[in-house]
C-alpha cells in the first residue's frame, strides 16, 4: 500500500488491484487464453450482495450494492494453453513485465499483480480505457507519439518481447502510450517479435539510455528477480548493455521478427 496521502500513480494502481474484489464482467473475445475484464469493488461488497466475511466469520451488514472502484483485465493461470518454447505460468511474465518497466522507470505497462481470483491464481492488470480505434499503425503516423514508441521499442528489446502487435499498444486518454499482453517476454533465448520497426538504425534517445544505465547499476529488485530464472536474469542485463553499447535501434534484415497477426 503507498504510505497516506501518497502520490505515486502506480502504487496506488497496484494497492487497488491488490485489495479490491473482483467481479467478472465477460471474457475477451479473441484472446488464445482466457482473459477477463472484471470489475474492481471494495473488499466486501459486491453489486449483487454477495458480502466477504469478516475475520470472525461474521458476515458484516451492509448496502448491498457498490459502485466499482474502476476496472481489471484478470488472466488465471487455469485458462494457459500450455506452449512448448516458453515455461508453464505466462501470467507471471505480465507480472515481470511491468515490474521491469518500473526497475527502469519507464511507465509503459500498465500496473499489473499477482493474486488470487474467481478462477484461482493469475496476472490482474489495470484496465486501461483506450481509444480501441487507434493501434501502433496509426499512432505511429503522428511524429509527436516517437519519443514514446521509441522507449516502448527498447522496452520490447530488453524485456525480449516476442508478441509486441500492433494492437497491444494502446492510446489512454491522455494520450500515453502503454504496451498491453505482454506474457510472452523475458525468455533466456532471443526471441524479439515486434511491430515496431520503423526505427530501426536510428540513434537510441540519450535519455533512454541513460534510464537503462541506471538499471545496471543497480541489483534487479526483488520483486521482478523472483519471477524469472537466473538464465533469464542475466540475458535481461545483456540485451540492455547490448542497445547501450549499439547506441542505434536495430534492423530486422530477415522479415521474420514480426508476429501475426500484425494487429
Amino acid at each position: 500500500m503507498p504510505a497516506p496521502g501518497s502520490t505515486d500513480p502506480a502504487a496506488a494502481a497496484v494497492a487497488l488491484l491488490r485489495s479490491c474484489d473482483l467481479v467478472i464482467e465477460g471474457r475477451m473475445p479473441w484472446s488464445s487464453n482466457a482473459t477477463f475484464l472484471c470489475e474492481l469493488h471494495e473488499a466486501g461488497r459486491r453489486p449483487d450482495g454477495g458480502l466477504s466475511p469478516d475475520d470472525d466469520g461474521e458476515v458484516p451488514v451492509i448496502d448491498e450494492t457498490s459502485e466499482p472502484l474502476g476496472r481489471a483485465i484478470y488472466k488465471p493461470h487455469a485458462g494457459e494453453r500450455p506452449l512448448w518454447d516458453f515455461p508453464d505460468g505466462l501470467y507471471r511474465r505480465e507480472v515481470a513485465a511491468f515490474e521491469l518497466a518500473q526497475a527502469i522507470g519507464w511507465d509503459v505497462v500498465p500496473p499489473t499483480v499477482e493474486r488470487d481470483g474467481p478462477f484461482g491464481i493469475g496476472s490482474v492488470q489495470l484496465f486501461i480505457d483506450a481509444d480501441f480505434d487507434q493501434h501502433h499503425f496509426t499512432l505511429v503516423e503522428d511524429e509527436a507519439n516517437h519519443h514514446q514508441l521509441m522507449r516502448m521499442c527498447a522496452f520490447d528489446i530488453v524485456a525480449n518481447s516476442t508478441d509486441r502487435k500492433g494492437g497491444h499498444v494502446l492510446l489512454g486518454p491522455d494520450g500515453h502510450l502503454w504496451g498491453i499482453d505482454n506474457g510472452l517476454c523475458l525468455h533466456a533465448e532471443f526471441k524479439l517479435r515486434t511491430v515496431i520497426w520503423e526505427f530501426g538504425d536510428e540513434p537510441v534517445p540519450a535519455d533512454i539510455v541513460d534510464d537503462l544505465c541506471a538499471f545496471l547499476e543497480q541489483p534487479l529488485p526483488e520483486a521482478l528477480a523472483e519471477l524469472i530464472d537466473p538464465l533469464e536474469r542475466d540475458a535481461l542485463r545483456t540485451r540492455a548493455r547490448a542497445l547501450i553499447s549499439e547506441g542505434r535501434f536495430p534492423v530486422d534484415n530477415t522479415g521474420r521478427r514480426v508476429p501475426w497477426p500484425l494487429v
